[in-house]
């Protein structure tokens, strides 16, 4: 049995299988809203942008 999961966009559930091109997304329209609110920064990743990477990261995996 497949794993079923919530698309982020709408909430409908998704079966979570290869034929699902759009997985964990619905449809391509639930995914073109979230690649949208992407691209206009409704998604930001916490920290400050004055922010200095971690001395633990080596400089290739800074970004």
């Amino acid at each position: 049995m497949p794993a079923v999961v919530k698309c982020p966009t709408c909430g409908k559930d998704v079966s979570w299988v290869p034929e699902n091109k759009f997985r964990p997304f619905c449809s391509h329209r639930c995914k073109q809203i979230d690649l949208g609110a992407w691209a206009s920064e409704k998604y930001v990743i916490g920290g400050k942008p004055d922010e200095t990477p971690s001395p633990d990261l080596p400089a290739d995996e800074e970004d």
